[in-house]
């Protein structure tokens, strides 16, 4: 035994050693305290925002019939969605630039109420050029509403808890695919569709007066370089880039001289918007973005794996069972919602083990292979396909995307110090609309030319004239046709979409490797942890070049 004096000795060293130890100890996990005061009121305030902008895109699709008969402008009926989507798709990089440049809480309050002037002004519609107005307004303010939310999330939350925040805002994105479209036809049955733009004025308002009250973010005050010139080349870009996307095989031929020469101009458009963001001095999507591997490849994944994949079956899955099964638009709706039930059954439990360990690369991978694995079921299937299997491929195409698409995110939040964080989220959501954009065209112009090849093939005799014109097709008049004839359509509907599934699975089989070579950098413990793989941005992007107040 030691003396006395060497106990006390030692026992003053360890209580030495336990106290040095301990904030070690306490950052090894979340510290759920650390949470800013009222955040649960806030996340619920900012989930609301994020429905309301991403429903905003889907919910007038069972309500334009109606609305484009009242307002006689069957001529201009695509133009009230693609106004829409893209003032969004152009809103979404600069929103996060000039969050990250001016601070958040403004651009979000303005945001929404952006989003509720279009919303009235499109449900005070009456005309159709006052509807498409209003629905450009709309989408400038949802654009942002859906960028700003989440990177406030990612401002206020370090990214190791941040992961088990993630999990509702996929679902919400899921949700508003599905829902959309349900409740704008139930608008429209039972109230009147200007419901579908009215409903956002209560909600936008009372999600206004939390987010005036319940959020704190740092303000920077810092002198902000607008880039004129790269916005209006982007506005140009994503222009034409979607005018292509929705026109091309659809209003107009491939090779119509208008389609050709605004794909021109979207490819030159483009050159120059990437090339003016090498000279910018606050560039709207900045060059060094593109030196971290994380970015890059998540990023990819994003476009192929959600923008593609998981865009092509909730556009054209519904009109499929429709035609084929005989189902109304309200029940091919639903019989989608396995998917929002597979999405929450994996974002939620992968979004708290993402917290508790700290690693997400195996996220990723395992739903790239589960939403491939789902395309490649959706080939196989026949007119004699029951409709539960057709259920049960949507739950497993929901259980991928809620492995992949909000912990994407996530990997890139991580891969960029917080002051740049609202830039890298508005990037990568940026580039997965125009993916989805791009990939549902192209997907949808395959469908429809060999729909008309299938269709020209198995109704060419005499007693088929009864069909009428091919291009007039619907649901309600496939099934009142004789049995030889209904069967000959369905036959056509079959084969024109379900190999078409296939030569996606082919694509989304990139986007597993790209899975693969995702780098795995492990959450930051702290907002304040910038790691050391991260790419290095210009001076003016620093952290030290700002001053920041709480408003």
């Amino acid at each position: 035994m030691g003396s006395p004096r060497g106990r006390h000795h030692d026992i003053t060293s360890l209580e030495r050693l336990m106290t040095d130890l301990a904030p070690a100890a306490q950052a090894e996990r979340p510290d759920s305290a650390a949470l800013p005061p009222r955040f649960g009121l806030l996340f619920a305030s900012l989930m609301t925002t994020m429905l309301l902008a991403s429903l905003d895109q889907t919910i007038v699709s069972t309500a334009l019939p109606t609305v484009v008969g009242e307002l006689h402008g069957l001529d201009h009926m695509a133009w009230v969605t693609t106004a829409y989507i893209m003032a969004a798709t152009i809103g979404m990089p600069i929103y996060g630039r000039f969050g990250d440049l001016i601070g958040r809480k403004t651009l979000l309050l303005g945001g929404i109420g952006i989003f509720i002037a279009g919303s009235a002004l499109a449900g005070a519609a009456n005309s159709m050029t006052m509807l498409i107005i209003g629905r450009a307004v709309q989408g400038l303010g949802g654009g942002g509403l859906m960028i700003t939310s989440q990177a406030i999330v990612a401002e206020l939350v370090p990214p190791r808890e941040r992961a088990r925040f993630m999990a509702p805002i996929g679902a919400v994105f899921g949700l508003s695919a599905v829902a959309g479209p349900l409740l704008g036809g139930w608008f429209t049955d039972s109230v009147s569709w200007r419901w579908c733009f009215w409903l956002n004025l209560p909600v936008g308002a009372a999600a206004f007066a939390v987010g005036a009250f319940a959020l704190r973010t740092p303000r920077k005050s810092v002198k902000v370089t607008v880039d004129y010139l790269g916005i209006t080349l982007m506005v140009l870009a994503v222009a034409t880039t979607v005018l292509v996307a929705n026109w091309g095989g659809n209003a107009y031929g491939w090779t119509d001289p208008l389609v050709l020469g605004l794909a021109a101009g979207a490819v030159v458009a483009w050159v120059l918007f990437f090339f003016s963001q090498s000279r910018a001095a606050e560039p709207i999507v900045p060059l060094w973005l593109f030196r971290s591997r994380i970015f890059n490849i998540a990023t990819l994944i994003g476009l192929i794996v959600v923008g593609v994949g998981m865009f092509v079956v909730v556009a054209y899955l519904p009109t499929y069972l429709q035609m084929v099964y005989g189902v109304s638009a309200t029940e091919s709706g639903l019989l989608l919602f396995p998917m929002i039930i597979g999405l929450t059954a994996t974002a939620i439990p992968s979004g708290m083990l993402i917290t508790r360990t700290g690693r997400y690369k195996i996220y990723p991978i395992i739903g790239s292979l589960l939403v491939t694995i789902t395309a490649v079921l959706l080939s196989t299937m026949d007119v004699d396909t029951p409709v539960a299997a057709v259920s049960g491929y949507t739950f497993l195409l929901g259980a991928g995307v809620g492995l992949v698409m909000q912990n994407l995110v996530l990997a890139v939040q991580n891969a960029f110090p917080t002051s740049e964080v609202g830039t890298a989220t508005a990037s990568n959501n940026f580039f997965r609309e125009i993916g989805a954009t791009i990939g549902t065209a192209v997907v949808g112009a395959a469908f429809s030319q060999r729909l008309a090849d299938q269709l020209s093939a198995r109704l060419t005799s005499g007693s088929d004239s009864g069909l009428g014109d091919t291009d007039s097709l619907t649901p309600s008049l496939v099934h009142s046709l004789p049995k030889r004839l209904q069967a000959s359509v369905i036959d056509a509907y079959q084969q024109a979409l379900t190999p078409i599934f296939g030569y996606v699975a082919a694509l989304l089989a990139i986007g597993c490797v790209l899975a693969f070579l995702l780098p795995q950098k492990e959450l930051a413990l702290t907002n304040a942890d910038k790691g050391a793989d991260l790419p290095t941005v210009p001076p003016s992007a620093q952290d030290g070049d700002r001053t920041a107040t709480l408003t």
